[in-house]
């Protein structure tokens, strides 16, 4: 079966020439917000595209061109926007950097892209990048954002932001004409980012996105049922705190805020997003499932800790929540009388203080993607107000696929194809076919590996294993390498049962296992400071998060919660097994992606004892018979 949507005319439109508009149009209206001291400052289109136009000067006064590649080093801050949106005003290429990123990735980064400019925020990140140089032939500046213990280092290829700025400006005198120019001799098919894939499976791969693949997304996702859905206007908040170099951040920060003229606020830092919600209270919110858990984790374990007379009122606040939620679901997220009137009883009683408590009280629209949900979560933030409505899409079509609008929810669907697109299941494998004008020109320097994802008839072939819902909603089952296939012969998908395992705030990751083998076990990383507060509360002593893992009381626990998700499984899906990892899981061990997927490869080889004490029975490891889960 394939689906398509009606087509559209193709026009396309630069992000820079979106954001000259908005400056035009309405220069004095905020646009960014960055917090300094304490204090949130404003940033208006006028500005935005003042400093836009300096960076690409600068970019241009240090030898810059277009399809030259300039790398990106740096947390979320206004000045990642200037130099991806500068690098497109001149017709160069942008390369994204996770922060995390350790020094052997940052030279493979550097080296696979052939950057020219690097862009790093602060002595951290120049020190990966100048411990590495060597490896970086093509590498020649290092702009640095933050001056506290770089100002010392003597090295040619150093500059600090305000003199590169200052090069802009003497730059952009000398050559007014210069963006204008290179505007008018734009075209659809320039590369204008390179967005690394996660590398699950081998080294990272570039992927080249085109000024019509982004201009096709920008419009897409801008119009509803693709990040959100009622669509994003200029009245609507936001909050940046993903990697900016992820594409999913990159549309909602950059093509949105664009295309609608959203307001983006620029988290702190990742530890601080929780507070800046609290403090923003966005309209619009975006999350990947861990955060959306991470959130439903926090909220039990506080409400664990709570005085008798909270828990008492979170329980009865609950109780309407779960009828609102099984409401909403039979319905397909559309309130009825009934759901409107449980949600005023729980509102003064629990809902409004519990939103505004975790930054959610304003949003009015906010979705979740990039890797599957539990179902258990989404229903959660259903009953107290918050309908999440999934997406689906990857690096390789611009998160262009699927997304859910606002009166059609399926719970378990990551929605409908967008207007424009063509979408089909492969017959033989059930793989997820996109077909539209966000799909990738190909991998950078990598013909052989874009010929394996992208046919001679424009289909890009995902990866993704899916099946429709009543004809018209997608289902993505798991990634076709990651399908287990029992002894015998039972296909089962591991990413339903390890997101139902994940549900639980006392368990961070699971890797389900079994291919070839007689039965399912799994790897279970704990939450550290969840368990950790369990324990302490039972006056549990522990040292290391490897002593907590192996108590005999946190085995009991990880055991309960194995044996209750195995009741919603066939017996054949039931975990029978498990261990835990004796360290959590880390980047920079290469155990984790930059995105925190987890390397399942690097996993089995890592962990091939524990592994192999599940199918020995030698029991070797702490725990003994705890580990089984009987059924």
């Amino acid at each position: 079966m394939t689906t398509t949507q009606a087509s559209t005319v193709e026009t396309w439109r630069t992000i820079p020439q979106r954001i000259r508009a908005w400056a035009q149009q309405d220069p004095d209206r905020v646009c960014l917000r960055e917090k300094r001291f304490g204090i949130w400052q404003d940033i208006t289109w006028s500005g935005y595209w003042e400093n836009v136009g300096l960076v690409a000067h600068g970019l241009a006064a240090l030898g810059v061109g277009p399809g030259d590649r300039v790398a990106i080093h740096s947390e979320n801050r206004p000045e990642w926007l200037y130099t991806d949106v500068g690098c497109v005003a001149i017709r160069a290429i942008s390369v994204g950097l996770y922060s995390t990123n350790p020094p052997a990735e940052v030279a493979y980064l550097l080296r696979d892209s052939g950057a020219r400019v690097l862009v790093a925020e602060d002595q951290e990140q120049v020190d990966k990048a100048l411990a590495v140089e060597d490896q970086c032939p093509d590498l020649e500046w290092i702009v640095y954002l933050e001056p506290r213990g770089v100002r010392e280092y003597q090295n040619p290829k150093l500059l600090f932001w305000p003199d590169f700025i200052e090069r802009g400006r003497e730059h952009l005198a000398a050559n007014p004409t210069l963006l204008d120019d290179a505007a008018a001799a734009a075209e659809p098919d320039d590369v204008v980012t390179l967005i690394y894939t996660s590398g699950t499976t081998g080294p990272p791969k570039g992927a080249m996105l085109t000024a019509r693949n982004v201009s096709f997304a920008t419009d897409t996702l801008g119009a509803g049922s693709g990040l959100y859905d009622p669509p994003p206007h200029s009245s609507d908040v936001t909050l940046s705190y993903l990697p900016l170099c992820h594409v999913v951040e990159r549309a909602a920060t950059i093509w949105v805020n664009a295309a609608a003229g959203t307001t983006v606020h620029f988290a702190e830092s990742i530890d601080t997003v929780a507070a800046n919600l609290r403090e923003v209270q966005p309209t619009l919110f975006f999350g990947v499932p861990r955060i959306w858990e991470k959130i439903h984790a926090g909220i039990q374990i506080r409400m664990s800790t709570a005085s008798r007379l909270k828990r008492l009122v979170y329980g009865a606040g609950m109780a309407l929540a779960g009828r609102i939620a099984d409401d909403l679901v039979r319905s397909e997220g559309r309130p009825t009388a009934r759901t409107r009137l449980l949600y005023a009883l729980g509102y003064p009683l629990l809902f409004r203080a519990l939103r505004d408590r975790i930054g959610l009280r304003k949003v009015r629209a906010c979705g979740s993607g990039a890797a599957p949900i539990a179902p258990e979560v989404l229903k959660f933030f259903f009953g107290i107000g918050v309908v999440i409505r999934e997406a689906y899409g990857m690096t390789e079509n611009s998160a262009v696929a699927t997304g859910t609008r606002g009166d059609r929810v399926k719970l378990g669907t990551v929605g409908e194809p967008h207007a424009g697109t063509e979408l089909r299941l492969d017959e033989a494998t059930g793989e997820v076919l996109t077909r539209h004008p966000a799909n990738f020109a190909g991998y950078w320097n990598k013909p052989d590996k874009t010929a394996e994802v992208l046919d001679a008839d424009g289909w890009l072939h995902t990866g993704d294993v899916g099946e429709w819902v009543d004809g018209s909603h997608l289902k993505i089952v798991d990634r076709i390498k990651d399908v287990i296939i029992t002894a015998g012969g039972k296909n089962i998908a591991p990413s339903e049962i390890e997101n139902a395992l994940k549900t639980s705030p006392f368990i961070k990751e699971a890797v389900v296992i079994g291919d070839r083998r007689n039965y399912l076990t799994a790897l279970i990383g704990i939450e550290l400071e969840t368990v950790g507060n369990w324990a302490q509360r039972r006056r549990l002593p522990y040292t290391t998060y490897r002593d907590l893992t192996e108590k005999r009381e946190v085995l009991e626990l990880i055991q309960g919660i194995v044996k209750q998700v195995n009741e919603n499984f066939a017996r054949v899906e039931n975990i029978r097994q498990f261990r835990t990892f004796p360290k959590e899981l880390d980047h920079d061990d290469g155990e984790l992606t930059a995105t925190q997927k987890v390397k399942r490869a690097t996993l089995h080889d890592r962990f091939g004892d524990l592994i192999e004490d599940m199918y020995g029975g030698t029991k070797k490891f702490p725990g003994g018979d705890l580990t089984e889960v009987h059924t």
